[in-house]
C-alpha cells in the first residue's frame, strides 16, 4: 500500500518504490565501492529498502553478484520489481533478512555492504549486522557502510543534529552513532580500516573480517 512507504521515499502507486537520496548519491558510493569490493563474489546488501541501489550497483559491478535483502515485505517487492525491469543477470532475486536474527538465509559472501541502516533502526540491529557479517565473510573480506554518522571530537553538522533529533522523535531507539561505538561493538571480529567523507555529510566506513575465530 501507499501508505507504507518509508519516510526518505517519495510517493508511489505499485510495488516499485523510490527513495530520492539514491539517485543522489549512487555515483560517490559506486566511486569508493570501485577501491573497496573485490573484483569477484558475492556482494550481499543488507536492508536494501527500495531496490534502486542494488539495480545501479548491478550495473556498475558486472562481475560481481549482487544480493539484495530487506525485511519488510513492501521493500521486498519492490526490489523484484526493480530487478525484473532490470533484466540484470548478475542481480539475484531478493532475500528476506532481518540483520538483527541470529540466523541469515545465506551461508557464505565476499562482501558486506549496508546503507542508511544503523541509524534508522534499533542498536540490536547495528550489532546483528556485525554478528551476520562475521558469519557470512572469511578472514580479510569487507564490511561497508554508508550513511550518517556521529564522530568523537568531530563538531558535527547541524544538518546531522536536525536530522538525529528528527529520527529520534520518530522512534526513541533510532539516531546517528558514534563511528567509535560501532567499531567498539566490531571487535574483535571486525577492524575499522578506513573512514571516507563522502557528500551532504556523510561517511562510508571500511572493516575487514579479522583473523579472529568469533
Amino acid at each position: 500500500m501507499p501508505g507504507d512507504r518509508r519516510f526518505y521515499e517519495a510517493p508511489a502507486s505499485g510495488k516499485r518504490r523510490s527513495a530520492p537520496a539514491a539517485a543522489r548519491n549512487r555515483e560517490p558510493v559506486s566511486a569508493v565501492l570501485r577501491e573497496w569490493l573485490p573484483t569477484t563474489g558475492v556482494v550481499l546488501e543488507i536492508a536494501s529498502g527500495t531496490g534502486e541501489h542494488a539495480v545501479h550497483f548491478a550495473n556498475a559491478f558486472p562481475s560481481l553478484e549482487w544480493q539484495p535483502s530487506d525485511v519488510h515485505p513492501d521493500a521486498l517487492a519492490s526490489i523484484a520489481e526493480w530487478r525484473s525491469d532490470s533484466g540484470r543477470r548478475n542481480l539475484r532475486a531478493p532475500l528476506c533478512l532481518d540483520a538483527a536474527a541470529s540466523d541469515w538465509p545465506i551461508e557464505r559472501a565476499d562482501a558486506v555492504l549496508s546503507l542508511n541502516m544503523v541509524h534508522i533502526s534499533p542498536w540490536t540491529s547495528a550489532l546483528g549486522l556485525l554478528a551476520g557479517a562475521a558469519r557470512v565473510l572469511s578472514p580479510g573480506a569487507p564490511l561497508i557502510l554508508y550513511g550518517p554518522w556521529f564522530q568523537t571530537d568531530v563538531e558535527p553538522a547541524p544538518s546531522n543534529v536536525a536530522f538525529d533529533a528528527s529520527l529520534r522523535e520518530r522512534d526513541p531507539a533510532w539516531g546517528l552513532r558514534l563511528v567509535e561505538d560501532f567499531a567498539a561493538a566490531a571487535k574483535p571480529a571486525f577492524e575499522l580500516s578506513s573512514i571516507r567523507p563522502m557528500p551532504a555529510n556523510n561517511l562510508m566506513l571500511l572493516f575487514r573480517r579479522s583473523n579472529d575465530g568469533r
